[in-house]
């Protein structure tokens, strides 16, 4: 049985007098594929700001397991959630356009090596050890992705296929635990989006962390994910493995209408 890493219990998201989250309660174990499906507006990428702190909860409890016990992160900045081990990608592609692909991932390295800052003004040794980690380790990541032939580009020369993957590559720089995706095969042909499914299974079965995402290519969840849950109008529809959400009458209804 898996451990668990990530537990949201009873998530609410109010914008007004709307409830675009309501009461959801999901969780992700240890090395997990998961997938979180729903027609538009059915709240998805609320509930993934919600879990990685760009967008703070109207009431619920979010947990994260760690070594030393349980974490809650209600209340915590982005940033304090990235240093905890939860990383994420955007629908719309956020790369630092005018660096370097190599700087992209080496920027995203820092939620890990830190420098004081008279360790950088004296450039002490440790700095330059530092240095040189970081540069092994951005390598590392580059080839692993084939990016290294385009290290030195600017990111916004690259093909949209390769910057949605720069964009992952990025995230996983910063040693999560827990991977978000949020749509990663928005707007790629079929070529691209084969491309990217082989990606996300290299990356759970290199890195050995949990993956989530958000997708509507229904070829690629049903193909890479181990379970799925199903939202819509902000409440939790169904959970199940990718053979039995397929089958749900609920959830047929939800994608296909009354008359399906």
């Amino acid at each position: 049985m898996s451990s668990p890493l990530l537990t949201a219990t009873q998530l609410v998201k109010n914008f007004g007098g709307l409830t675009a989250v309501a009461n959801v309660s999901v969780h992700f174990d240890q090395n997990e594929l998961i997938g979180l499906i729903g027609p538009n507006g059915a709240g998805k990428t609320t509930l993934f700001n919600l879990l990685t702190g760009v967008t703070p909860v109207s009431s619920g409890t979010i947990s994260l397991y760690t070594d030393h016990g349980v974490q809650t992160l209600n209340g915590k900045k982005p940033a304090q959630i990235a240093q905890a081990g939860l990383s994420r990608t955007f629908q719309n592609i956020r790369l630092f356009k005018a660096l370097s692909v190599r700087d992209n991932v080496r920027i995203a390295m820092t939620n890990h090596y830190h420098e004081s800052f008279y360790s950088c003004l004296l450039r002490t040794p440790h700095f330059y050890r530092t240095e040189a980690a970081m540069t092994a380790a951005t390598q590392k990541l580059l080839a692993l992705f084939d990016l290294t032939a385009v290290a030195d580009q600017p990111a916004k020369n690259l093909p949209y296929g390769v910057q949605r993957r720069l964009e992952i590559v990025r995230a996983l720089a910063t040693k999560p635990k827990l991977l978000f995706l949020d749509e990663p095969a928005a707007g790629m042909n079929p070529e691209e989006t084969a491309d990217l499914t082989r990606l996300i299974r290299q990356i759970q079965q290199d890195f050995h962390i949990t993956v989530v995402l958000i997708e509507h290519d229904m070829s690629l969840v049903m193909n890479v994910v181990e379970r799925l849950y199903v939202l819509e109008h902000g409440a939790l529809l169904a959970e199940g493995t990718p053979s039995e959400i397929q089958k749900n009458p609920a959830v047929i209804k939800a994608y296909l209408g009354d008359d399906a």
